[in-house]
């Protein structure tokens, strides 16, 4: 019997934690987010169309159950989440890792992981990032982004958490009152009502626009 587990915006958070650490340092047989990346840039002549393959690409990964659970093996999950959406939220951080990677940014710090799980929210992201009083613009992506205080990053990713659970609770897709492990099977229907490729675009054309390290330009933030 599935063991029951309330699904709330601290248990997301800590499974976007571990999806986006095994993103990064890749699970058995796949490809880490920067060599995913890598892999694109080599095939392209050119970072945006690199990065359109890379989201149409991704787009039927996410739309296929069981991503996750068809890399063999035992695959131990902080929280029990259905399998389908599992899959599907590591496949879209991936795919998010890789454009920031594309774009010239270190996806191993906390600004640029927190930017990652924003793209999650999709066309929400830029209502988030002005909940604490930050313009989601080209400015401040590009000098601003390692200014973000730690408690502000903790507090942008409990929203994201909250967004997520509500979001996939209200699409049907999570079962607030029992959760079913990832071993215990795959929930029915394809996922890619979750908006893959809409969060690729606002990853591309929102998140990720420019190198970091471009000249920086005033900044107009202020932190609630």
């Amino acid at each position: 019997m599935a063991k029951e587990n309330n699904l709330n915006s601290n248990k997301m958070v800590q499974f976007l934690d571990w999806s986006y650490e095994k993103a990064i340092n890749g699970l058995p047989n796949t490809l880490s987010a920067q060599e995913l990346a890598e892999n694109y840039l080599f095939k392209h002549k050119d970072v945006n169309g690199a990065i359109d393959a890379l989201i149409a690409w991704q787009n039927t990964k996410a739309g296929t159950s069981g991503f996750l659970t068809g890399l063999g093996g035992v695959i131990t999950l902080p929280v029990a989440i259905p399998a389908n959406l599992a899959s599907v939220l590591y496949v879209q951080i991936r795919m998010v890792a890789a454009i920031a990677h594309m774009r010239g940014y270190d996806v191993k710090d906390d600004q640029v992981k927190t930017l990652v799980f924003l793209a999650l929210t999709g066309q929400a992201a830029s209502d988030i990032l002005k909940e604490f009083g930050i313009r989601a613009s080209t400015l401040f992506l590009k000098s601003g982004i390692k200014k973000i205080p730690f408690e502000v990053i903790k507090k942008i990713n409990q929203r994201v958490g909250f967004r997520l659970v509500t979001k996939f609770g209200s699409k049907g897709l999570v079962n607030l009152g029992k959760m079913v492990p990832l071993a215990g099977g795959i929930i029915g229907g394809t996922v890619d009502a979750i908006g893959t490729n809409t969060i690729g675009k606002v990853a591309k054309n929102k998140l990720f626009i420019k190198p970091p390290n471009d000249p920086p330009e005033m900044l107009h933030t202020v932190y609630n």
